[in-house]
This record gives C-alpha cells, structure tokens and sequence, in this order.
C-alpha cells in the first residue's frame, strides 16, 4: 500500500478522531464542546476588557492580541474536532482545507511563541530599565512588534505546510488524529529523497528553541538585576509580575516540545492525540485564568467592564 504515491489537490483525507472511543464519544463531544465554550467566553471577555481601557499598558495589549490568538485558535481547531466526534467513522477532510488548517495552526502557535518572546521583553524593561519603560515600550514600538508576531508565525507556518504538502503521500490516507497536525500528516508521507521530518525540525528550531531561548535570556537578565535589589518587598513584587508570563511560558513550551522536538521512533498516535487535547483545548482554556488571577492590570479593567455592564 505504501507504493503507492499521489500528491493532487482532489484527493481527501479521513481524520479518524476518537474512533477507538465510540463508547466516550457522547462523553468527549460534550466536554469538548463545554470547554470551547468556556475558552471562547474568557478569551472574549479579556478581549473586550482591555479594548474597553482607555489606557492599555503594552502587557494589556499583549494580552489582546494573546486573546486573539487564543480565539482563532480554538476556532481552527475545535470544531472540526467536534464534528469527528459525531461521525463514527471519523471525518473527511479535503487537501486544501488539510493544508489550510495545518496552516493557520501552525502561523498562530508561532505568533504566539513570538508574542510570548515580545512580553519577556516588556517585563525584562520594566524591570532592568524601569526609567526608560515608558519611553522604550511605545505604543509604536508595542504595535511594531504586534505585527512581527504575526508575520513571523505566518511565513513559517506557509513555508512548512507548502513544505510538509509537497511530499507524495501513501494510498492510506487516514490521518489518526482530531486534526491535521504536521506529525500525524508526515506519517503518510512516502519519500526516500530526504528526512520529511526535517522541515518541521527546522520550523522547531524557528518557533520553539529561537524564541526559548530569547526568553530565557530575558529572564536571566531580569535575575541578575533582581539580585541587586535590596529590599525583598521590591523584589517580590517585581517577580510577581512575570509569575503569569513564566506559567504560559512554559505551559506552552512544555506541551509544544514534548509533541515535536522528539525522534519518529518515539511517535505514538493514541498519546499524541491526549497530549494535543490539552495543548489545544487546556491551555486556552487555562490563559485566561492564569492572567485574570495573577494580573493586576486585566483585574481591574475586568472590573471595570463588569462596572460598566
């Protein structure tokens, strides 16, 4: 079955699901769709608080745009999940929505990795360059780095889904996920030219280890500075603005590493499925809470909108 090759845009994918889980499905579908519903309501909802500000801090704004994120996420994702849960024998999936899905998963997973480098940033000024914070983090500058994300996280995710659909794939073409997630597709791929999975080693590199790096960098700074800081009351208040950052940080470099910086040999449909299901339902879900707890500024501009409601 393997030698058998087709690449063409005509053809159509079955994405399996949950199908050795007929007996959870009813289950699945509701807790599935409670907490999209959940996850969409608290992104809205902080979305709408700091649009409602009049005064945005660069972290309230981040955190937009993190909301945003958050939102199409969960949108490009969940629902076709949903309707795989309906249908016992899995769902169909033609090749350009796979692409186009695998697409806009993997542009807004790497505008995200990159917008979480661009909060480092904000709290590494804030609390080595304190004086110069307000000049450093304009709104210029907040914007500039906004749309960088974004153009970041879109040019590689085209370059690897253009990458990961030009290989010729097998007569099977089941995908045995909820999704079309890039491991799950390259398992179908049939080609002895070069590694397939190098494409998405090199968008790892891009999007997780690149910016992993840049973070912790940012935070090694913010260490030392603290080190110099007398006053232990002064301390603990600058460390108790970068607890949320630190917690999604690595929440979602947690999740994301574990799925697609490891060796083929190591692939597991059944356990990526359960690990994808947090990183794409959980930690949405999870964002908002963690700021709304931990924030001060997205406390108060919550209250501020329910005030105002």
């Amino acid at each position: 079955e393997r030698h058998n090759k087709s690449t063409d845009a005509s053809m159509e994918f079955l994405l399996l699901g949950f199908s050795e889980l007929l007996c959870l499905r009813v289950l699945l579908f509701l807790i599935f769709l409670i907490v999209h519903l959940v996850t969409l309501a608290g992104n809205v909802m902080i979305f709408m608080a700091v649009i409602m500000e009049p005064s945005r801090p660069p972290m309230l704004f981040f955190l937009c745009q993190l909301s945003v994120i958050e939102l199409c996420y969960t949108l490009v994702i969940v629902p076709k999940a949903l309707l795989s849960l309906i249908m016992a024998d899995g769902s169909t999936i033609s090749f350009l929505g796979c692409a186009a899905q695998m697409h806009f998963f993997v542009a807004l997973g790497g505008a995200e990795c990159f917008l979480l480098v661009a909060m480092s940033y904000d709290r590494y000024v804030a609390i080595c360059q304190p004086l110069h914070y307000v000049a450093v983090m304009s709104e210029g500058l907040c914007l500039r780095l906004a749309v960088a994300c974004c153009l970041g996280g879109f040019a590689v995710g085209l370059w690897l889904t253009v990458a990961v659909f030009r290989l010729p794939f097998c007569q099977s073409r089941h995908i045995n996920h909820f999704f079309c997630d890039v491991p799950a597709v390259l398992h179908l791929a049939c080609t002895q030219t070069y590694s397939p999975e190098l494409p998405l080693l090199i968008a790892c590199v891009l999007l997780l280890l690149l910016p992993f790096f840049l973070i912790l960098t940012s935070y090694v700074c913010i260490a030392t500075a603290l080190l110099h800081v007398t006053s232990s009351r002064g301390r603990g208040k600058a460390l108790s603005t970068c607890i949320s950052h630190l917690a999604i940080t690595l929440l979602h470099y947690g999740c994301a590493t574990f799925m697609y910086i490891r060796p083929k040999s190591s692939y597991s449909p059944a356990r990526d499925k359960m690990v994808s299901l947090v990183y794409t339902n959980i930690t949405p879900l999870l964002y908002p809470l963690i700021y709304s707890l931990r924030n001060t500024e997205i406390r108060g501009a919550l209250r501020k909108m329910l005030r105002r409601k």
